[in-house]
């Protein structure tokens, strides 16, 4: 079965071409993050009609890369969710009416799905269960994965995700957007000594977190220490350390609480090079094995759409004409398979 994913549920448009024989056929993605950048963050109606845009194109770049007819098609996935609404209308539309024109069956995903199997992507791939963190922007979760639609959520943020954090600390340092890559990057700068970020809810039992704190805590170190370059270098250096160390000590946690020993990680900020050092050693101390995708697959892709599309398709789920999204979607509200 070859398999189109659509990724819409942001600031990125991304397709893929996946076949249940062959694997990954191949991939196409588009950014945003240049038009919105001057509003310091995503505007959701700009995001909409730049997926307008975009998708179709990106879809016959992808074709012509790959070789592919459109009639080759044998199901179509795209994400309906979580996201913003505008957005995954658009990708909605487009895979159900695509789908609907070649007579082939569509599926609407869940976009923390595609992050939690994007490992699957490579090899060697994680073997279920495991333990898996989701990182990114608007999410960080710790969820127990027993299979493809089989999650049980661990542990969640109270408030800001780890991905906004670093953007709001980034931005009160002055750094344009998106400022996570480029906090992380001013950190190396840092003198690791110098101030001490708390490590938040790291002293009560449970797996949730809460990161919000940190970014006041940046700010009120900023006023105190001064704004010239090595504070800054020095302010996101404690920023980093406190979440990288955080975000250790909870999935450590995670691993002694379930018994498991694989740990996925998922998500844009699995890309941070600080956390992955971190993660490692941890991992290598509790004799756990670490999985991640490739850094391209770590952002939102169309590349984990399809292949999460394949697997409940090839299932037999699919769905009927109507175009539901849903901003807002548990992952332990999914069918199991």
């Amino acid at each position: 079965m070859l398999v189109l994913g659509i990724e819409s549920s942001c600031d990125e448009t991304g397709v893929a071409l996946y076949d249940t024989q062959q694997g990954l056929l191949g991939h196409a993605l588009h950014s945003q993050i240049r038009l919105h950048a001057e509003y310091g963050g995503v505007v959701p109606e700009l995001a909409s009609r730049d997926h307008v845009r975009k998708a179709l194109p990106l879809l016959n770049q992808l074709l012509e890369q790959t070789g592919i007819e459109r009639r080759a098609i044998d199901a179509v996935a795209y994400t309906a969710g979580p996201g913003l609404i505008g957005a995954l209308m658009v990708g909605a539309s487009i895979g159900r009416g695509l789908a609907w024109s070649l007579g082939v069956p569509a599926l609407g995903l869940h976009h923390m799905e595609g992050h939690l199997l994007a490992p699957m992507l490579e090899t060697p791939a994680p073997e279920f269960p495991f333990v898996a963190l989701l990182v990114s922007g608007g999410h960080t979760m710790l969820v127990q994965v027993d299979g493809v639609g089989r999650y049980r959520i661990l542990g969640d943020t109270l408030d800001d995700a780890a991905g906004e954090a670093f953007d709001k600390t980034a931005k009160l340092l002055g750094l344009e957007y998106p400022g996570g890559p480029l906090l992380a990057k001013l950190a190396k700068q840092g003198r690791s000594d110098r101030f001490r970020f708390p490590r938040p809810m790291t002293d009560r039992p449970g797996l949730d977190f809460s990161f919000s704190g940190l970014k006041t805590f940046a700010m009120t170190t900023s006023r105190d220490a001064g704004d010239d370059d090595q504070t800054r270098a020095d302010i996101a250096r404690a920023f980093e350390d406190a979440v990288v160390d955080t975000l250790v000590i909870k999935c450590r946690r995670a691993l002694q609480q379930t018994g498991i020993n694989r740990l996925v990680i998922a998500g844009g900020v699995g890309a941070n090079q600080a956390l992955r050092v971190g993660l490692q050693a941890m991992a290598d101390a509790s004799s756990a094995s670490l999985f991640y995708p490739r850094l391209e697959f770590c952002t939102d892709n169309g590349a984990m759409i399809a292949y999460a599309g394949a697997c409940r398709l090839a299932a037999g789920q699919q769905q009927g004409l109507e175009i539901n999204v849903r901003p807002r979607w548990s992952l332990e509200e999914l069918q199991p398979l």
